[in-house]
């Protein structure tokens, strides 16, 4: 089988779930399972609703009522007729929200974010599969929660690989079109259960994985896997051929086409995956696969924005020893920080971090009881991989470099 994931700014309208039918028609799909992420900004609107749940009541049913609204239009205009039983399926989901909401117990945000969260993917998916079947495309819509299975670390699931394995096999057939969503899970208790941002890929290679598919292909709204994000940057070129080790690289450091989960997997069985243009099907775009390094070879640039530079020296200006290190790392993975660069001399450390979870307060206050701590939030992370000193300098320019560590293929620098 294929497997085939389109993300949510392939369907953020009803064109863009139209164009998924064009890339079917060209491409073909039969044995392909189609992963989809919510549609457009879904998940940032129901990351308001959340946010209205735990902080503005008042607010909480307009909020999901946006929601509502969004699909609505776009199934108007695909369907031309509220009569369809989309139209009541939407609204059943939308039912199942408030209820959840309404007789929720649980003060922990990270459950509550995951049980509300993932709406917009099982939406997106009704939508897609619905319009699919009423022009004759037949296909199966399929929950993927009690299909990928995970423990109970809510916001960033952990997969339950042999178990995963056997619902999938189970639930899947050949010569069948499928549809399902990106990004959800479910634990043990069969509460759901996210991969994290951006997880979608991942959900893709998992299934790849456990069908031992014969490739994977991210529809994107670019032409592949470029050397640098064209909204940071000029003049960006296509990369049309990486290894697996290569795209792992640009994963870890922020790559924002692969997510990094995605690829070790798909290594594992030597899968291809492929990143394409959904506007351009025709065109080559990207493949990932078994070869040494990239082609054509160029510096490849990557910018994570909003970051946090957090740097440590000891009260007594003693030496930053393993035991302070130590420390400072199990209250980095306490707090959840995403750790992006480490630096460290004899009396000092620095790390730049991700505050996905909302817990820098907290750490700051945590750490500044034994060390002491300069803090600068809002910081750009640069990492070039294949760099060379005009590429550097020229990144440098008009810039307050705050950190930067060089390795034989990649540079880093932190800057204000």
């Amino acid at each position: 089988m294929r497997v085939f994931k389109f993300g949510g700014a392939s369907v953020k309208d009803a064109n863009g779930v139209k164009n998924v039918v064009k890339v079917l028609n060209f491409t073909g799909h039969k044995n392909t399972l189609i992963v989809v992420s919510a549609m457009g900004k879904t998940t940032n609107a129901l990351e308001h609703v959340i946010d209205c749940y735990f902080n503005n009541k008042s607010e909480l049913l307009t909020s999901i009522f946006e929601v509502e609204k969004y699909h609505k239009a776009i199934c108007l205009e695909l369907f031309k007729t509220e009569t369809h039983p989309v139209f009541s399926t939407i609204k059943i989901c939308l039912e199942d929200l408030q209820l959840f909401l309404k007789t929720n117990k649980s003060p922990d945000y990270n459950f509550v974010y995951d049980q509300v969260i993932g709406f917009g993917e099982l939406l997106s998916t009704i939508i897609i599969s619905a319009y699919l079947n009423n022009i004759g495309l037949e296909n199966t819509w399929l929950d993927v929660r009690p299909l990928i299975k995970t423990d109970s670390y809510f916001r960033k699931g952990n997969v339950n690989w042999e178990q995963t394995q056997q619902e999938i096999k189970q639930a899947v057939s050949k010569n069948t079109l499928y549809v399902t969503q990106g990004f959800l899970a479910s634990d043990a208790n069969n509460f759901t259960t996210t991969l994290g941002r951006e997880g979608s890929d991942y959900t893709a290679a998992v299934f790849a994985y456990a069908l031992n598919a014969e490739s994977v292909t991210i529809w994107k709204d670019v032409p592949g896997v470029l050397n640098a994000d064209p909204r940071y940057f000029e003049d960006t070129k296509l990369l049309e051929n990486i290894s697996y080790t290569e795209a792992i690289e640009l994963a870890f450091y922020g790559a924002s086409v692969i997510h990094p989960k995605t690829l070790q997997p798909l290594q594992q069985k030597e899968i291809p995956l492929h990143v394409k243009s959904f506007l351009n099907p025709e065109n080559n775009g990207t493949v990932v696969n078994k070869i040494k390094g990239i082609y054509p070879l160029m510096p490849c640039f990557i910018l994570k924005r909003n970051q946090i530079l957090i740097s440590l020296s000891t009260l007594d200006f003693s030496y930053a020893v393993e035991e302070n290190i130590s420390e400072i790392f199990t209250l980095l993975a306490k707090y959840k920080m995403k750790i992006d660069v480490i630096q460290n001399s004899a009396i000092s450390f620095s790390v730049c971090v991700e505050n996905t979870f909302n817990n820098l307060e907290a750490l700051l206050l945590h750490l500044k009881a034994k060390f002491k701590v300069t803090c600068q939030q809002n910081v750009n992370l640069y990492t070039i991989r294949h760099f060379n000193d005009q590429v550097v300098t020229e990144l440098e320019l008009n810039k307050t470099v705050l950190l930067k560590q060089q390795f034989q293929e990649t540079i880093q620098i932190v800057t204000k």
